[in-house]
């Protein structure tokens, strides 16, 4: 009888050419890997979310209101393209409250910053209680702006005011800080001064102590002040913080409202418009005697282009300040006899 060979096991060679039988990736998995690719999209999700709803929304409605004939009783009317627009250039108003919000700006944000970067430098020193002192700076931003303006208008009252008070008591003429043009802006510069100081004072402590000590002990062992220090190190690695602050005070700057809103107990700008600014014009055109939404949203998209375009310079000027001022610290290290440490001279 005939015995059939067993057949032989398969070589190592066969086994391993033989594909393995798929896997099933199980829904564990698969939830794991999409956890892992869309949890960071979910987690910033919420701002996107709130700035759609909240800016870029009535953004893009006031857009739509602009081109328009909108009145606040009657409701939308027909378009009118650019109408609303040149109707509002053309008024003589527009162009006042255009110097107002400029000259109020340029008073309110230069000191503000140079006094901010000074407190910021005084905080920044070895001073008891710093806490309290660094607490007490940013007290006036947490006062309401409605009432730091009703207290600051009454400081700048023409007849009784505080201020005028103790400038008769030094033999100067009360001053109309109501009525005239250029104490009405340094009156309402004073109040976005008081409110905003100590908030950018923080900001640029913060900055401060970012600033590496081994400069500020190089500079010691060479000789150099407080003052030099200051303006040779302290100032120059600030100028990142003080583009982001200038950018940030501009933008508020051009928006202000609240301030020159209670100056008065009418809230128009003045008998003859002194210090009405972009915003109350705005305002008066939306909800004073016109009542026209579709001009009032002309004026703000107008507005909003003025920021871009000034927000866009002030960046600019302020990076090619700071390139300079970096090019020409460089040079200055490279020239022939510099100090390799770079101490002040």
């Amino acid at each position: 009888m005939a015995v059939t060979p067993a057949p032989a096991p398969p070589t190592s060679a066969a086994r391993t050419s033989t594909p393995p039988p798929p896997q099933r990736r199980s829904f564990r998995d698969l939830r794991g890997k999409l956890d892992v690719k869309l949890s960071p999209y979910l987690y910033i999700s919420p701002f996107f979310i709130v700035f759609a709803v909240v800016g870029l929304f009535p953004l893009a409605y006031t857009a739509f209101v602009s081109v328009h004939e909108w009145h606040l009783i009657g409701g939308q009317g027909e378009f009118v393209g650019l109408g609303n627009f040149i109707d509002v250039i053309q008024q003589p108003t527009f162009a006042t409250a255009l110097r107002n919000t400029f000259s109020i700006f340029l008073l309110s944000s230069v000191p503000q910053v140079i006094a901010a970067i000074i407190i910021a430098a005084v905080l920044d020193a070895n001073l008891r209680a710093r806490t309290f002192w660094r607490m007490g700076v940013l007290l006036p931003y947490v006062v309401m702006p409605v009432a730091a303006a009703l207290i600051f208008s009454r400081l700048f009252a023409d007849d009784a005011g505080l201020v005028n008070t103790l400038l008769g008591g030094i033999g100067i003429d009360p001053i109309r800080w109501h009525a005239d043009v250029i104490p009405s802006h340094v009156a309402i510069a004073t109040m976005v001064n008081f409110r905003w100081t100590g908030y950018n004072a923080l900001i640029f402590l913060a900055a401060m102590q970012a600033i590496p000590r081994d400069l500020y002990e190089a500079a010691v062992l060479d000789g150099a002040s407080r003052v030099r220090q200051f303006l040779s190190i302290t100032v120059p690695m600030l100028r990142p913080t003080i583009i982001f602050v200038v950018i940030t005070s501009t933008i508020g700057g051009l928006q202000i409202f609240d301030e020159p809103r209670m100056f008065d107990q009418f809230g128009r700008g003045g008998s003859d418009k002194q210090w009405m600014t972009v915003t109350l014009f705005l305002y008066d055109l939306g909800w004073g005697a016109q009542k026209s939404f579709g001009r009032a949203a002309a004026v703000a998209w107008l507005l909003f282009l003025i920021i871009v375009v000034i927000g866009l310079l002030n960046f600019a000027l302020t990076r090619r300040i700071a390139s300079a001022g970096t090019a020409l610290e460089t040079k200055k290290r490279r020239r022939p006899g510099a100090r390799s440490n770079g101490g002040a001279r």
